[in-house]
């Protein structure tokens, strides 16, 4: 870091995750433009990180996540979550659960419709989607099975898909019996439709994550002269000035290991904030955009009173039915002895291959949660493994867990500062089973999961229900039961939706530019007007890529 003289720049990106490194990427190609990209938390280089079954290292390790918790919920009980957040290079997408997932086509034009904006259609995103995409089924002598649409994934960019490097036997049941039930097989969940059950596509190469520091950061960006980076700096609160009437964001304080520094914009410059669903609106808030009786109460000058900041958090609830088996190995014996986690690890050594290749779930199904539902509304991630709580030991019987999380929940949460010092972690309140629909899908997913589990397929294996129960069977019984177990399955979307101009409650517009800042922008998941079907980590990069477009044409 230099003097004042050099702390000016273009483009300053708060936030080195997800979107925040494609951002700094795109933006940096310009060698006229100077880019600045900061981050609260370090470099990508713990060895867990890299390794996929390292997320159980780096979920709850100061080192890489933010440590969250939520605030206790009503809908679970009274429970608090634990709500993992990544700190670190590459932010989630170096401890998330690396699953490739767009979501559907109706998630889009919903966004669409919502905003008045055509860009954000399923036909305007995917050309973004498929604009970084490295899809393993495009490589030479990739396979291409019936189903699989080449033409709707792209190859040789920065973000590489593959296929997983290991199956089990469990989960090959498991999917025959969701067939059994209806479900058809698919090989391709990211053609619009994600209706179907099959092994879910992971962000790795040869056997090791791929976060995207090393996608988009590595080695392009660090090659650029007009690239700076600053790690271990966590950004306090946006400038401003006030030009001809106008507020206009004009950079930075941020408290770095060498003190407070600022970082200022040069004339026609934007401060971008990538922070998340939880960063970028307490960072809003903490410099005085927001709520006014919220940013009052805390002694913030009221910069411009934006209710929206904060509201509409959304995120994915999965509850975790586990069902003991017998006949078939699981995680849970392959991993009971020292002699079992030796091989687990020297095949991993050798070969980049078995249980440390995986991810957290291997298995996916998108399904309806009844009948009269014209899209899939649930999806499962099962998982050749099951433990009381994450973080927990494995239980030391053979099981499998079948997670399930309603993909469209309508209880709607906050996230509100709870003081004036960025130190504070925010107050993060989901309120989920807020609503009588979130908790009949619930009671119904819990059906449709043993309906499943009841098919000829997984017989040989005896499958008994552990959790819930099978006394419970009412209703109210399994919404209750669904407070009891379920889970986040870390997928924090909406709290600073963007909107049409006439909506006071959106934060931002349409390009993603916060109602009336002049120079600032969010590109990240908190803009999302409604949660995408699905995992969240790609839909925030197709965010960014489309945002990064229109920057660069001055849009």
């Amino acid at each position: 870091m230099g003097g004042d003289n050099d702390n000016r720049f273009d483009y300053i990106i708060v936030g080195a995750g997800t979107a925040g490194c494609l951002l700094a990427n795109r933006l940096s190609a310009d060698p006229h433009k100077r880019v600045l990209l900061i981050e609260a938390g370090g470099r990508d280089d713990y060895h867990w990180i890299h390794i996929p079954v390292g997320y159980l290292y780096c979920i709850g390790n100061p080192r890489t996540d933010w440590l969250f918790k939520t605030e206790p919920d009503p809908g679970l009980n009274g429970r608090s979550l634990r709500y993992p957040r990544g700190k670190v290079l590459g932010g989630s997408s170096s401890i998330n659960g690396m699953i490739y997932m767009r979501g559907q086509s109706r998630d889009y034009d919903g966004w669409a419709a919502a905003t008045g904006d055509d860009a954000w259609r399923w036909d305007g995103v995917l050309p973004f989607f498929r604009q970084h995409e490295d899809h393993w089924r495009l490589d030479a002598g990739g396979e291409r099975p019936p189903g699989f649409d080449a033409a709707l994934h792209g190859h040789g960019g920065e973000w590489r898909v593959e296929k997983q490097r290991l199956r089990w036997a469990v989960l090959d049941a498991f999917a025959e019996a969701a067939q059994e039930a209806g479900i058809p097989a698919t090989p391709d969940f990211n053609r619009g439709n994600n209706e179907g059950v099959g092994y879910f596509e992971v962000n790795q190469r040869a056997g090791l994550r791929w976060n995207t520091a090393k996608a988009f950061l590595r080695p392009a960006a660090y090659r650029r002269p007009n690239f700076e980076m600053w790690t271990c700096a966590q950004v306090q609160r946006l400038l401003f000035e006030t030009v001809d009437g106008e507020t206009r964001c004009d950079g930075v304080l941020v408290r770095t290991p060498h003190g407070l520094e600022e970082a200022r914009l040069e004339p026609g410059g934007e401060v971008l904030l990538a922070a998340g669903a939880i960063g970028s609106p307490q960072l809003l808030q903490l410099s005085g955009i927001g709520p006014a009786a919220l940013l009052q109460r805390h002694g913030i000058a009221v910069v411009k009173d934006l209710p929206g900041v904060g509201a509409n958090l959304q995120d994915h609830l999965q509850i975790r039915a586990v069902f003991k088996v017998d006949g078939v190995s699981t995680l849970n014996t392959l991993a009971s002895s020292w002699f079992g986690k030796a091989r687990i690890g020297l095949e991993y050594a050798l070969r980049r291959t078995g249980p440390m290749s995986m991810a957290p779930s291997q298995l996916g199904a998108f399904a309806k949660s009844s009948p009269d539902k014209a899209w899939p509304d649930l999806q499962y991630h099962v998982q050749p493994l099951s433990l009381d709580a994450f973080g927990e030991p494995l239980h030391g019987f053979n099981a499998f867990t079948a997670s399930v999380c309603n993909l469209n929940p309508t209880s709607r949460g906050t996230v509100m500062i709870r003081s004036a010092d960025a130190a504070d972690a925010p107050s993060i309140a989901p309120n989920y089973l807020s609503t009588d629909e979130d908790r009949h899908v619930a009671a119904r997913s819990l059906r449709l999961t043993r309906r499943i589990v009841s098919q000829p397929a997984l017989a040989r294996y005896r499958p008994q229900e552990h959790k819930p129960g099978v006394q419970f069977e009412s209703d109210e019984e399994l919404a209750r039961l669904a407070g009891d177990i379920a889970t986040t399955i870390f997928h924090p979307v909406g709290t600073c939706r963007m909107g049409p101009v006439d909506d006071a409650r959106a934060v931002v517009d349409s390009r993603l530019r916060v109602r009336g800042v002049k120079a600032l922008r969010v590109v990240d998941a908190s803009v999302m007007p409604t949660i995408t079907s699905g995992n969240t980590n790609s839909p925030t990069l197709m965010i960014a890529e489309r945002a990064a477009a229109w920057i660069v044409a001055g849009e």
